[in-house]
């Protein structure tokens, strides 16, 4: 069967004999075709737990929109017209009005970028702005110790609506809901206070209830008072499928069943290869953001298997903490113990690559300098078919779980 990936804007395909695939991960019977812009205005005219938007905003006051930057796939251009209009017809100004690209611990956005995620017609009506992590205002401490500090500009907002895309998170649970604040608009040190968490074995994709890390986002994130969500799922081509506005709970808790209903894929095997990616681009712009992808791979491959890891990862590691740690370490047990004594924000996903590399062998095809991978726990590999003989060896007849789109489809093991 011939299989193929996403790196960038590129495709590997390699051919693997019949009997060796146990399974392509693949959405389940996802909607194509859909009406987005139908999709979406649905959604605000029928929000969840919630009075429709129009009806909360009121004429002269000021609103504050939180979206993706540009290393995820939320389309933006694509849920802002409507949303805007819905202000609009609350009595809401354009001049009024703030989109805030949630930066997290991301680089800054360029113009360029800003002006695709808003679209050209929204960038010109509206201010458009990255959230400014240096300049924030403290509103309190959760249980677990995080602080609920958030960009100044977005607080003095009389409004806050959130917009997100919903999939898996490696630990916590499903991105969307009240993310887009905690981590989106926060500090550095708030965010590494709630990342820590990530190494107990209850943060863990398409977990909500008792996920440590999940439940502290929702606690900071209920400080901050967002007034309104607009939360929607993908297909395999990025195109909207499904949409939910509304309270940040409830609504958000609507998109994930509807994640879980298309992309949670059981299996009833565990594989000695799993090749997986990120599915292109934007979502494999560096090795920070591909980690999402193998990290889902985990749960479908055999202890001591291999993962064939694809990703463009054509700005390299993407984050400084994290390039110090994925070259500092040759050993992964040694990178998992010191984040466990020393949580830092960045590092923390060089210690979930390490956690991976503890049960399996990792090859890297990507973009990247091959010497510079070799300087960490990864193995590079020119291309897939490299990098499937590479795994291959050694292997009798090995079995293969193929993961095109890794980000998004989270294995289930049921066993037979």
């Amino acid at each position: 069967m011939k299989l193929s990936f996403r790196l960038g804007q590129r495709t590997e395909s390699i051919d693997i004999e019949d009997s060796r695939l146990l399974h392509e991960l693949l959405p389940s019977n996802l909607p194509e075709g859909c009406d987005e812009q139908a999709l979406v205005k649905e959604a605000l005219e029928n929000p969840v737990a919630s009075a429709r938007l129009s009806e909360i905003v009121k004429p002269g006051e000021t609103v504050a929109i939180v979206t993706s930057d540009i290393t995820r796939p939320c389309p933006s251009w694509k849920i802002l017209p409507a949303l805007i209009a819905e202000l609009n017809a609350g009595g809401v100004r354009d001049e009024d009005i703030t989109v805030y690209f949630a930066l997290g611990s991301h680089r800054p956005s360029t113009e360029e970028e800003m002006k695709h995620l808003a679209g050209e017609e929204i960038y010109a009506r509206v201010r458009c702005l990255d959230s400014d992590p240096d300049d924030t205002v403290h509103l309190g401490t959760t249980k677990r110790g995080t602080p609920a500090d958030y960009d100044r500009r977005v607080m003095a907002a009389d409004r806050r609506i959130c917009i997100g895309n919903v999939e898996y998170h490696y630990f916590a649970g499903y991105s969307g809901g009240a993310k887009a604040m905690m981590p989106g608009v926060s500090t550095r040190d708030a965010i590494q206070f709630n990342h820590r968490h990530m190494v107990r074995p209850e943060s863990c994709a398409g977990k909500l209830e008792g996920n440590p890390v999940r439940e502290d986002i929702e606690e900071a994130g209920a400080m901050a008072r967002i007034d309104f969500i607009l939360n929607v799922v993908l297909n395999t081509k990025k195109e909207i499928v499904c949409a939910y506005a509304g309270d940040v709970t409830a609504a958000h808790r609507k998109a994930c069943a509807f994640l879980d209903q298309y992309f949670k894929c059981p299996i009833e095997e565990k594989a000695d290869i799993v090749i997986v990616s990120q599915g292109g681009a934007p979502k494999d712009l560096n090795l920070y953001q591909t980690q999402k992808a193998l990290d889902n791979a985990k749960h479908a491959v055999k202890e001591g298997g291999a993962i064939i890891l694809l990703g463009s990862c054509a700005e390299g590691f993407g984050e400084s903490h994290f390039t110090d740690w994925m070259t500092k370490y040759r050993n992964p047990h040694d990178m998992v113990e010191e984040i466990q004594r020393n949580f830092i924000l960045g590092a923390h996903k060089a210690a979930a690559i390490a956690m991976v590399r503890e049960k399996a062998e990792i090859y890297l095809v990507s973009d990247m300098d091959e010497e510079t991978v070799r300087q960490t726990i990864l193995t590079p590999a020119k291309d897939l078919e490299t990098a499937y003989a590479l795994a291959c060896e050694g292997r009798e007849n090995p079995t293969v779980i193929a993961m095109p789109y890794g980000g998004s489809t989270l294995p289930e093991y049921i066993g037979k």
